[in-house]
C-alpha cells in the first residue's frame, strides 16, 4: 500500500483518509487485501486487455474444429467456435477495429455525459449542489441515500455509471468519510442492484419478452406480463439499500481507512463551509432552470402524438426516442444549470470558460479512451469466437441433467446466470441463452416462467460488480484511480466481492421467503405452472 500522506491536498475534514492506519487487520481485511494486491499485480487494465485479446484468438484457433455437440437453444444449430485467427475473420477484425471501438456502447455515453459534467464542475455548480446538499443530509444516512439514488438511477440507463458513482465518491469525501467507499456504494446500488427499482424501466418488457418466447415452447398461450416482477423487484430496493448500508459502514469503509490512503489530487475537491450569498444566488437560478427544463421535457412527453414515444405510444421502451435521448438529457441536466450558476455566481466570464470545462473533462478521461479501445476489441473478437455461448450452454447442460428439487433449480440458475455474467455483460444477450433451456425446463418442474425470470434477475445483478467484462468497468477503476492513484482491477474486485456476495446470499433468501410467503411477485404472476 502507498504510503503517501498528502499533505495540503484537498478539503477533506478527516486527516486520516491520507495515511495508512495503524493496528490489527481482521481476517476478512486480510483476505480482502490478498486479493487486491494479486490482483493489482496483473497488468495494467489496457494491457490485460490487450492480452486477453490474444489469448481469445489462440483459444478460438484450438477449439475450432472440435464438435462439442451443443446446439443453440434459438437456431437449434450446432454451436462451433470460430477461428479468429482464420483470414476471414483477422481481414474482418482489422477492417472493423475503427468502427468496434468507436461503437464501443460506453465510450459515448462517457464523452458526452462528461462535456456536461465539466461545465457544471468548472462553474462550481456542482461544489455547491453538493455543499447545500450535505448541509442538511445526516452523515448518518449518507449511505443509504447514496445507495437509494443510484438503484433508482437504472430508471434512466446509464446515467448511474457516469454520474451517481463519481459523485458518491465526492460526496463521502466532502463529507470526511473515504471518497472509495462512497464509489463501491454507488456501484453497488447501480450495478449490484440495477434489477431492483420502484420505477418499472426499459428493461422489464425487455425480459417479459424473451420469457414469454421461452415460455411458448411448452405452451403456446402463455402471457408474462411485462411487470410481472415488478412486486418483487420494487421490495428488493429497501433490502439492496439495507445491505450495502451495512456493508459499506461496518465492513468496506473501516478497512479503506486502514489501508488505502488517499494520495489523489484533491485540490478541485468541496470545502465543506457555509455558502457564499453569491453560490446562493447561482444555486437558487440554477435549480430553477433544471425545474423549468424538466417541466418543458414533461410537457413535450405527455401527449399521446409526442415524438418523443415509441410506435406504439410508449415512452419506456428500448425503441422510445425519449429512452435514447437519457445521455443527450444528462448533457444538458449538467450544461444549462452549470453555466446559469457560472454568470450568476460570476465565476463564469465568458463563453471560453465553459469550454475550458469541457476541455479539462475530456482530458482527465485520457486514460479511460485508451482502455476502452482495447476492451472494445477484446469483447468484439469474443463474442465472434461463441467461446462465452458455448460455456455458458455448457454450464446450462450441466444443471438440466442434475434434476435437483425446485427450489436447489432455482438457486442453480442464478449460480449459473454468474458464471455466464464472467463472460456475456449483457443482461438480455444472456437471458436469449439461458431462457430457452430453463422456462421450459422449470415449467415441468411445474415452476413458472416468472419465477424463473426473477432467479434469473437476481444473478445478475449480484454479480454485475465483479465483473471486468462490464463495459463500465474500466470506467470505475479511473475514478478509483483519482483517489488512490495506486488503484487497479484488483482495487475494484477486492471492493465489490462482498457486495457481490451478501448481495446474492441474501437476495437469493429474500426470493424464497418471498416464495414461501406467498407475496405477489408482480402482475398476473404465479409461482407455479400452471398458475
Amino acid at each position: 500500500m502507498s504510503q503517501n500522506t498528502n499533505e495540503g491536498q484537498g478539503a477533506s475534514p478527516n486527516p486520516d483518509l491520507h495515511k495508512v492506519l495503524p493496528g490489527e487487520r481482521t481476517r476478512l481485511e486480510r483476505i480482502l487485501g490478498g486479493i487486491e494486491v494479486a490482483g493489482n499485480k496483473l497488468p495494467d487494465p489496457a494491457v490485460l486487455f490487450f492480452l486477453l485479446l490474444i489469448f481469445t484468438w489462440v483459444l478460438s484457433w484450438l477449439l475450432s474444429g472440435i464438435n462439442f455437440g451443443i446446439e443453440h437453444p434459438m437456431t437449434g444449430d450446432p454451436i462451433r467456435v470460430i477461428n479468429q485467427l482464420a483470414g476471414d475473420e483477422m481481414a474482418s477484425f482489422l477492417a472493423n477495429m475503427v468502427s468496434t471501438f468507436v461503437n464501443f456502447a460506453p465510450l459515448g455515453v462517457v464523452l458526452v455525459a462528461m462535456l456536461g459534467v465539466g461545465v457544471a464542475e468548472h462553474s462550481g455548480f456542482i461544489n455547491a449542489g453538493l455543499r447545500a446538499t450535505l448541509n442538511v443530509t445526516s452523515a448518518k444516512l449518507l449511505t443509504p441515500i447514496l445507495i437509494l439514488v443510484a438503484v433508482m438511477s437504472s430508471t434512466a440507463v446509464d446515467a448511474g455509471y457516469v454520474v451517481v458513482i463519481p459523485l458518491g465518491a465526492v460526496m463521502f469525501y466532502a463529507a470526511g468519510r473515504h471518497p472509495l467507499a462512497g464509489i463501491a456504494a454507488a456501484f453497488a446500488g447501480v450495478s449490484g442492484g440495477f434489477s431492483a427499482n420502484f420505477i418499472p424501466s426499459a428493461l422489464d418488457p425487455m425480459l417479459a419478452g424473451i420469457t414469454q418466447e421461452a415460455a411458448r415452447v411448452i405452451d403456446s398461450d402463455v402471457v408474462v406480463n411485462p411487470l410481472a416482477n415488478w412486486g418483487f423487484m420494487a421490495s428488493s430496493c429497501l433490502l439492496v439499500v439495507v445491505l450495502g448500508w451495512w456493508l459499506t459502514d461496518r465492513v468496506i469503509e473501516p478497512r479503506l481507512i486502514k489501508d488505502t490512503p488517499v494520495d489523489g489530487d484533491m485540490s478541485d475537491q468541496p470545502e465543506m463551509k457555509a455558502l457564499e450569498p453569491h453560490e446562493r444566488r447561482g444555486l437558487t437560478w440554477a435549480s430553477i432552470s433544471i425545474v423549468i427544463g424538466l417541466l418543458i421535457l414533461v410537457a413535450v412527453a405527455l401527449p399521446e402524438g409526442s415524438p418523443l414515444r415509441d410506435g406504439e405510444g410508449n415512452l419506456g421502451s428500448f425503441d422510445a426516442p425519449l429512452m435514447a435521448s437519457i445521455v443527450p438529457l444528462i448533457f444538458l441536466l449538467f450544461v444549462i444549470p452549470g453555466i446559469v450558476y457560472g454568470y450568476v455566481a460570476q465565476t463564469i466570464k465568458s463563453h471560453r470558460d465553459i469550454v475550458e470545462g469541457m476541455s479539462k473533462a475530456m482530458s482527465s478521461l485520457g486514460y479511460y479512451v485508451v482502455m476502452a479501445f482495447f476492451a472494445a476489441q477484446f469483447i468484439a473478437a469474443f463474442g465472434n469466437s461463441n467461446i462465452g455461448l458455448l460455456l455458458a450452454m455448457s454450464g446450462a447442460s450441466v444443471l438440466e441433467a442434475l434434476n435437483m428439487p425446485a427450489q436447489m433449480t432455482v438457486i442453480g440458475i442464478m449460480l449459473l446466470t454468474v458464471g455466464v455474467n464472467i463472460f456475456v455483460g449483457s443482461a438480455s444477450a444472456k437471458w436469449l441463452l439461458i431462457a430457452p433451456i430453463f422456462v421450459p425446463m422449470l415449467m415441468q418442474l411445474g415452476i413458472s416462467p416468472e419465477l424463473t425470470q426473477a432467479a434469473y434477475r437476481i444473478g445478475d445483478s449480484a454479480s454485475n460488480i465483479i465483473t471486468p467484462l462490464l463495459p463500465y468497468f474500466p470506467l470505475i477503476v479511473v475514478f478509483c484511480k483519482r483517489y488512490y492513484t495506486e488503484s487497479g482491477i484488483g482495487t475494484l474486485i477486492s471492493l465489490m466481492l462482498p457486495y457481490s456476495v451478501v448481495l446474492f446470499l441474501g437476495w437469493a433468501a429474500f426470493l424464497l421467503l418471498y416464495w414461501f410467503i406467498g407475496l405477489p411477485l408482480g402482475l398476473q404472476a404465479p409461482y407455479t405452472y400452471p398458475g
